[in-house]
């Protein structure tokens, strides 16, 4: 028997560059949004000859550490938003950033490479907090990663989406940006709000996106846009 190291020093390989500044309104998976994201690699990291062969795939594998929820520490039962929020389960059986070594997963579709300075990856699809540390990337392989059959547990499908319209002043904000506008629709069609959380027709929710900050609020499935603004 071998014996184990206490602990692993790992280094990140590059930085995630997304329009989700703050926690609050991140997809909570990957591939429920399609928002271009950047990968920027680190010196010693980003050597051509590491990058050889990679645009022959069409989706990576990004391990990385959920760098914002460090300090809070780990759960051995968490609170998954797919079932409602109250509900308890292990941590092992849900995506939880509260983890006892903060490592997430999450498939990405690759857009290209950009050989500049620095060296990036261009993304589609990642649910990942801008600054994230990537730790790793790996190839997704068809036959081996898509298992048809597989079963989802508690989450056996995609929740439905919600209907997304603008107010007056939010439909001029974003009347000569028709992808902020379509980037705005998907992230809050998504419903960020807590699970647990009742349902408030009156309450006004804030949140950063991109360059932006966004006003709304939720009633009966649809989402109204108050306003969008930039952000300071």
């Amino acid at each position: 028997m071998t014996d184990t190291p206490a602990a692993w020093c790992l280094e990140p390989i590059g930085i995630m560059r997304s329009p989700y500044k703050e926690k609050f309104g991140i997809p909570r998976q990957p591939g429920l949004v399609d928002v271009e994201t950047r990968l920027e690699l680190l010196p010693g990291f980003d050597r051509p000859e590491m990058l050889e062969g990679l645009t022959g795939f069409s989706h990576l594998w990004l391990t990385f550490v959920f760098h914002a929820c460090v300090d809070q520490g780990w759960r051995a039962r968490v609170r998954p938003p797919r079932l409602g929020g109250n509900t308890r389960i292990g941590v092992y059986a849900s995506r939880s950033p509260f983890r006892p070594n903060h490592l997430g997963l999450s498939v990405v579709e690759l857009l290209g490479v950009e050989m500049g300075k620095p060296v990036s990856l261009r993304l589609r699809g990642a649910d990942l907090l801008d600054g994230t540390p990537v730790l790793d990337i790996k190839p997704y392989v068809p036959y081996v990663d898509a298992l048809p059959d597989a079963r989802g547990g508690f989450a056996p499908q995609a929740p439905a989406a919600l209907a997304v319209r603008f107010g007056p002043a939010a439909q001029d904000a974003v009347a000569d940006a028709p992808a902020l506008r379509d980037m705005i629709s998907a992230v809050l069609a998504q419903d960020p709000r807590p699970a647990y959380q009742a349902d408030d027709a009156e309450r006004v929710y804030g949140m950063r996106l991109a360059a932006v900050n966004l006003r709304f609020r939720i009633d009966a499935g649809v989402v109204e846009v108050l306003a969008v603004e930039p952000a300071p």
